[in-house]
């Protein structure tokens, strides 16, 4: 009988707790993704729907005249391909020096590798705006400002990437390497046809974040670029607060297609981002 009793205790008991969960987790998400909603329906509105008092949820009609007039008005086809072109550039860039970077420490044995590692671990508590005028003047002496170049190579070594790549690549057995060795395999090729094919995981991680890095990137690119035809797009819409009429019509719809690639790769990827954080032993 009291096992009966406290059977069905223990159920409610979790049960009102997964409720409670429930409730928490809908809660949560309708913050975050509330004005998101709203931003969306919001860019398909009228100059006069987005000055309506009280404000209106839903626009009178669905139109793209506010997507159409913001890539022939404002340029933002230029702005868009500038985000694509700095971002595969620079996630590609990230990619190829982050994981050899990682090779090269957690492979080989060297005098100070570990106080070498612990020094690019450092560099991750250091923010941008503390470096940010010794970098931007070795960019100018190389001739990189205004350029793609300027808005590609100076970020592109990551602290994070190379530890999570690393930490992945410490796991790995040396015995594969050492048997690509005998085998007669130069370096180069041990790299490219025994441990890449092996980071599979680590290396989307990286990707993924990457693009996320360098889509969403604001201050190196405001700072490097001194032309309206270099600007990516978190850039030209802060630019457009600066104008006497801000046109927030276009502002919003040029917000949703900002913000399309980076939910989109997220949507299609994110198992991938579990599984390579997890692979790489990162708690």
């Amino acid at each position: 009988m009291s096992t009966n009793r406290w059977t069905s205790t223990s159920s409610r008991s979790i049960s009102l707790y997964e409720v409670l969960r429930y409730v928490v987790l809908i809660v949560i998400s309708l913050l975050i993704l509330g004005p998101l909603a709203w931003t969306l329906l919001s860019s398909f509105k009228t100059e006069a729907e987005l000055a309506a008092r009280p404000p209106q949820l839903f626009p009178g009609q669905v139109n793209l005249d506010n997507y159409a007039g913001a890539m022939e008005r404002f340029e933002f086809g230029t702005y868009l391909k500038n985000s694509l072109i700095v971002t595969v550039g620079a996630t590609v860039l990230t990619v190829v020096i982050n994981t050899m970077c990682a090779y090269g420490l957690a492979k080989y044995n060297f005098r100070g590798r570990n106080f070498l590692f612990l020094l690019v671990l450092a560099t991750i508590m250091i923010p941008l705006q503390v470096i940010l005028i010794p970098v931007y003047q070795m960019a100018a002496r190389l001739g990189m400002v205004d350029s793609y170049l300027g808005l590609i190579i100076p970020p592109a070594a990551t602290p994070t990437g190379v530890f999570l790549l690393r930490q992945y690549m410490l796991g790995l057995p040396d015995e594969l390497i050492e048997a690509a060795r005998v085998d007669g395999a130069s370096e180069l090729g041990i790299f490219a046809r025994v441990i890449i094919p092996l980071c599979g995981a680590p290396i989307a991680v990286v990707t993924i974040f990457s693009v996320m890095w360098r889509w969403n990137d604001f201050l190196w690119p405001l700072i490097i670029s001194q032309s309206s035809d270099m600007y990516t797009l978190p850039v030209a819409l802060a630019q457009f607060n600066s104008e006497l009429i801000v046109p927030f019509n276009y502002i919003l719809a040029m917000s949703i297609v900002s913000m399309l690639p980076v939910i989109i790769i997220f949507l299609f990827l994110q198992r991938r981002i579990v599984t390579g954080i997890a692979a790489t032993g990162l708690k």
